[in-house]
């Protein structure tokens, strides 16, 4: 099982530099890959269930710049707020800056004001996600876009195209998620499960997407600064007996991220380390 970190981009009064060092820290400690959530315009407060105080893509191109292996994803980009060809040509360049680095992590959004704020019809989120994703795909692999009820054509050359395919991560745990991540995606994950509970999805999972077999993961918080990397530890080999490939873990406000991350992955075992 892989551990990633959610990066701290999720507390109002952030700088960049604080969550670039958190993600610095964490390709040199050996973690598998680095996360941001995403929000245009979240409720207050801030927190680790609204996130997204930098928008989610340009933070990671410049996080690419200054890292070399760990994957760069999105935990989860709300994609019926973003106008489809313009995010895939985003998702095109940040794998071109990070080549085979780039995760698509999809979500189609909870909160209605959200929307109303950017005029997008709240009740159409699910079939205008389906849409852009299919449309992204059809852009990198170069081919004529799907006629769709949302968009227009997408006449001219789209240029660049990735290097390679650039993975679909759907996030989410509604009967529409599930399909939708049996239908297109190659991960899939989760939040808010018991271990117990991650094993029944991920069999759910598994039965849905047969013959093809999803990464299944789960993004975790420390349940508080007293919560010992030993109790996470626990928590950990939990998910991991239960089927979790990868579990990505947000460790608190970034100032005080160092220590725990640094000591969780100095009792991780080195041989399961990227």
């Amino acid at each position: 099982m892989k551990l990633s970190v959610a990066l701290s981009n999720d507390e109002a009064g952030v700088e960049p530099a604080s969550i670039v060092a958190q993600a610095r820290l964490a390709e040199e400690l050996g973690y598998a890959g680095v996360w941001v959530p995403d929000h245009l315009l979240p409720p207050e407060p801030y927190g680790d269930v609204y996130g997204g105080v930098y928008e989610a893509l340009m933070l990671l191109s410049h996080v690419a710049a200054v890292t070399n292996r760990v994957t760069l994803g999105t935990t989860v980009i709300i994609v019926p707020l973003r106008e489809p060809v313009l995010l895939a040509k985003q998702l095109a360049t940040l794998e071109r800056l990070a080549p085979g680095r780039v995760v698509f992590g999809v979500g189609v959004g909870w909160d209605t004001s959200e929307f109303d704020a950017v005029g997008v019809p709240f009740s159409e989120r699910g079939v205008r996600t389906d849409e852009t994703i299919d449309l992204i795909h059809a852009l990198h692999r170069g081919e004529t876009p799907p006629e769709n009820r949302f968009f227009g054509s997408a006449a001219g050359v789209f240029e660049p195209r990735p290097t390679a395919p650039v993975p679909v991560m759907v996030g989410g745990m509604t009967g529409p998620a599930f399909r939708r991540a049996a239908r297109v995606a190659d991960r899939w994950q989760a939040f808010g499960l018991t271990a117990q509970e991650f094993r029944s999805r991920r069999e759910e999972l598994d039965r849905l997407s047969a013959p093809r077999r999803i990464s299944a993961g789960i993004m975790l918080s420390r349940e508080s600064s007293q919560e010992s990397v030993a109790e996470l530890l626990d928590r950990l080999h939990a998910y991991e007996s239960a089927g979790a490939d990868e579990v990505t873990i947000h460790f608190g406000p970034s100032a005080q991220t160092s220590a725990p991350m640094t000591e969780l992955m100095d009792r991780w075992p080195a041989g399961r380390r990227p």
